[in-house]
């Protein structure tokens, strides 16, 4: 049995996939409030079904969120995709190619956001200095060396990976959204999705602000429309 201080066992599994990757981020103090808001409300609340909180969520805190931390990106990237969950929340569905087109971009921004640039570069030039020294490079032509080729190698495999993650999640997510699909959703990885999330929008590793405001909109959007099973 389940205790208040946990992730929920219960209601659908998206939510217990964001949930669980939300306690793990939260600060200790308040990770078991917030498990215990959420399943008191999970036993509260009836079932309404569909994505509805899904698209609160998203247009109200997911995305205002992204914005926010975003440098030299178009607003419209965030708002064309806010707009669709807006009118889903609502019940005008757009359809799948519409919801693709809007996403692309969006997807594009936060894989490239959420890449490990200081790690990849760190690790890049380590391996291309030690390199450069083995063949016989002085240590300063073999430290501009490392520089370099981790500039290189770190910015293509930053656009290699928002690429591939763009090309492999906006269909799948078009689909979830445009059918109103639990099960689709399910399907996307949401707990990978909110990782990127935060990753990208963190000032620096072990920032729990992102996870804070992120838990904070999701009990808001949880209680903005009773969940209950008909996602399971």
């Amino acid at each position: 049995m389940p205790t208040t201080g946990s992730p929920p066992t219960g209601g659908p599994a998206w939510l217990r996939q964001i949930a669980v990757g939300l306690h793990e981020r939260l600060p200790t103090d308040v990770r078991d409030g917030w498990a215990a808001r959420l399943h008191g409300l999970l036993d509260e609340l009836p079932d309404q079904g569909g994505l509805y909180v899904v698209h609160v969520w998203q247009a109200g805190t997911v995305l205002p969120l992204l914005a926010a931390a975003a440098h030299d990106v178009d607003e419209t990237v965030f708002e064309a995709v806010a707009e669709l969950h807006r009118a889903a929340a609502h019940g005008v569905t757009a359809d799948q190619e519409t919801w693709r087109s809007a996403l692309t971009p969006l997807l594009l921004h936060l894989y490239d956001a959420a890449y490990d640039r200081t790690g990849a570069y760190a690790e890049a030039h380590t391996g291309a200095r030690d390199y450069a020294l083995a063949n016989g490079f002085s240590a300063t032509e073999a430290d501009t060396y490392g520089h370099e080729y981790a500039r290189l190698s770190s910015d293509a495999n930053a656009r290699s990976c928002a690429e591939a993650h763009a090309r492999a999640l906006a269909p799948a997510l078009a689909r979830a959204y445009a059918t109103d699909g639990c099960e689709a959703y399910d399907d996307t990885f949401p707990a990978a999705q909110l990782r990127a999330v935060v990753r990208a929008t963190a000032r620096q590793r072990g920032d729990s602000g992102p996870a804070i405001r992120l838990v904070e909109g999701l009990v808001s959007a949880l209680e903005s429309r009773q969940l209950g099973d008909r996602c399971r």
